[in-house]
């Protein structure tokens, strides 16, 4: 995770539980001068509109105080979806046995892109089964990870 990313969970985290929520994750993608951040917020009983809408303002507020983003940006916070990204091995472990697709920042064995089963956490390391072999991955060189979604 990159230093601005560190710095941006460490801030934003404890304003999304102080309001009663699961701080899921944050992505921060720099484009030039309009950069995008999104903070995933969770909840046992489901995230709405509304809820959406009262991290954004409180986090807003903290972010014009703080001002750890450079530039123009616009801010998003959502729901992780049924597709959630998966950002911590804590997250990666909870959901053994569904189908993720994963992309790493470079190439292992030759490739960027993994889709199969999550087959488990071995320490710093993400286990998943792609056809009949299983990659570990190590959590620092995953670049983006998401659940793919089963209606069965």
């Amino acid at each position: 995770m990159s230093s601005k990313l560190e710095q941006l969970q460490a801030l934003l985290a404890p304003v999304v539980e102080a309001l009663g929520y699961q701080c899921w994750g944050v992505e921060f993608i720099s484009q030039g001068r309009h950069s995008l951040l999104r903070v995933y917020i969770d909840h046992a009983d489901g995230i709405l509109i509304d809820d959406c809408e009262k991290v954004s303002r409180q986090v807003s507020g903290v972010l014009d105080v703080e001002d750890p983003i450079s530039g123009e940006y616009t801010l998003e916070v959502s729901s992780p979806g049924m597709d959630r990204p998966l950002f911590t091995l804590e997250q990666f472990a909870a959901h053994v046995g569904a189908q993720v697709k994963i992309r790493l920042r470079s190439p292992y064995e030759g490739r960027r892109n993994f889709q199969g089963v999550l087959r488990g956490v071995e320490e710093q390391d993400v286990v998943v089964q792609v056809d009949n072999h299983e990659y570990l991955l190590p959590i620092e060189s995953i670049d983006k990870a998401n659940i793919i979604p089963s209606f069965d």
